[in-house]
């Protein structure tokens, strides 16, 4: 899956979760600049993530995530290791 397809169902899940169609994803952007981007929406989001991919993220790996960069990043890496094969 290409980076601009991760976006693109990420932006989905952001509106959804986040009840605001005019937010713009970034590889930049972090909790800080949305409001409602508190602890109890982290944990929404990243179960909405796990579920529209069909991947598991690792306690480890989620203490790493700090913009919305590193989380494609992460998601582009678990896709590709899923298509190659390999168990998370």
């Amino acid at each position: 899956m290409q980076s601009q397809d991760i976006y693109a169902q990420l932006t989905a899940i952001f509106h959804d979760l986040f009840d605001d169609d005019t937010l713009v994803l970034t590889p930049g952007l972090t909790a800080a600049d949305v409001p409602e981007w508190d602890s109890f929406n982290h944990i929404n989001l990243i179960v909405a993530v796990e579920s529209r991919f069909k991947i598991k993220f690792q306690t480890a790996e989620l203490e790493q995530l700090h913009t919305v960069g590193h989380l494609a990043d992460l998601i582009a890496t678990k896709l590709e290791h899923f298509a190659l094969g390999y168990s998370f």
